[in-house]
């Protein structure tokens, strides 16, 4: 027991970096998630809707799922209770009929304008421990680990 203890208290610098940024990763992703149930949503919905306005409002479902890192059968669980709610709709794709395309609606769009900049107000406080060149720079070695 104790040699374990020892192994998984003395980490190498690379695996202490890692557990630092995933548990700052859950702590910041957890401010956004509060606002988002605060409005009686949940933060991976919306995620969803912006992932499609980022498209310009339509997306095949299978490149939604590659954005979001699921499996094709599980975007469409995770579609179904937007559709319901109106936030997007399902509609046969306009040149193969085999394949459909996901798009926001009106009513998804609104609920984006409406909540997004509160949101982002939310986590920008947040993000004002570390100055302007330090973001920059966080930025800069995000965008480096992720290999783009």
């Amino acid at each position: 027991m104790g040699e374990l203890q020892q192994y998984v208290r003395d980490l190498p610098l690379p695996v202490s970096v890692f557990f630092a940024l995933v548990e700052t990763t859950a702590s910041l992703v957890d401010v956004s998630e509060k606002y988002w149930q605060s409005k009686g949503m949940n933060g991976a919905r919306v995620r969803i809707l912006v992932e499609i306005m980022k498209e310009g409002g339509t997306i095949l479902p299978s490149a939604l799922a590659r954005k979001i890192g699921v499996t094709k059968a599980n975007v469409s669980l995770l579609l179904s209770p937007l559709e319901k709610d109106g936030w997007i709709r399902r509609e046969p794709h306009p040149e193969d009929g085999r394949k459909s395309v996901v798009s926001i609606t009106g009513e998804g769009q609104r609920l984006l304008l409406r909540h997004l900049p509160e949101n982002r107000q939310g986590i920008a406080e947040r993000m004002q421990a570390l100055e302007e060149d330090e973001l920059r720079l966080l930025l800069k070695l995000l965008t480096k680990l992720r290999g783009k």
